[in-house]
């Protein structure tokens, strides 16, 4: 019996065909078709866990950190301009470094400078070792070789205060300490253990004991 396929007048079978091999830039482009869902995912989910891992904790009220005394920003070789609302200057400090502490808002200056101009055209000028002032420069507390010199233009001469501590309010125009000072006004000469002076009223408390050399008015040049 004759099989089909040995029927010499069939035509023979096609050589198997070889498999077809794409190029290397379609096989990447099908590659990356492929894993394109799973790699957005991925992206997705590290940008969440970023954004979560940077985002700031917002404290409940009432549990905020309380402030520590430390300087939050110093200044080296400053000035400190106040002036009124028409423009005028009123209180010039200056000194070699300034700190500023956010819990108390006060200002601690070494080599302090003041200048503090009054309404009636006076001046006063302080200087010491170190200082403590407000926030608004008003109050001043000067500490180590302070001095106030309170100069007027009504002739009178000048008025003088030297202690280890003076407090100066800029604003009222008092000076006062509790510690030694001296007060001194043309020839005169006056120390006592503690000092409450009103410029405006030009009235001198001296806190007991009290030595005085006063010079005669005939004496003065």
């Amino acid at each position: 019996m004759l099989a089909l396929d040995d029927d010499p007048l069939l035509p023979p079978p096609p050589p198997p065909r070889a498999p077809v091999q794409m190029p290397w830039g379609l096989r990447l482009r099908e590659w990356v078709l492929a894993y394109l869902p799973l790699l957005l995912m991925a992206l997705l989910a590290l940008a969440t866990w970023w954004l979560v891992k940077n985002t700031p904790i917002v404290s409940a009220p009432g549990s905020e950190r309380p402030l520590r005394h430390e300087p939050d920003y110093t200044m080296q070789g400053f000035t400190l301009q106040r002036f009124t609302p028409t423009g005028a200057l009123r209180v010039q400090i200056e000194g070699t470094q300034m700190r500023h502490y956010p819990d108390t808002d006060t200002f601690e200056i070494d080599e302090v400078r003041v200048r503090s101009l009054g309404e009636d055209g006076s001046v006063i000028r302080a200087r010491a070792q170190r200082a403590l002032s407000d926030g608004k420069g008003t109050h001043v507390q000067l500490l180590g070789g302070a001095q106030v010199v309170r100069e007027t233009r009504d002739g009178q001469p000048p008025v003088e205060f030297r202690s280890e501590f003076l407090q100066v309010f800029l604003d009222t125009e008092r000076v006062q300490t509790d510690q030694p000072v001296q007060m001194l006004q043309a020839g005169n000469d006056m120390r006592a253990a503690g000092l409450d002076y009103d410029h405006r009223s030009r009235v001198a408390q001296l806190k007991g004991p009290v030595k005085a050399r006063l010079d005669p008015p005939g004496r003065r040049r």
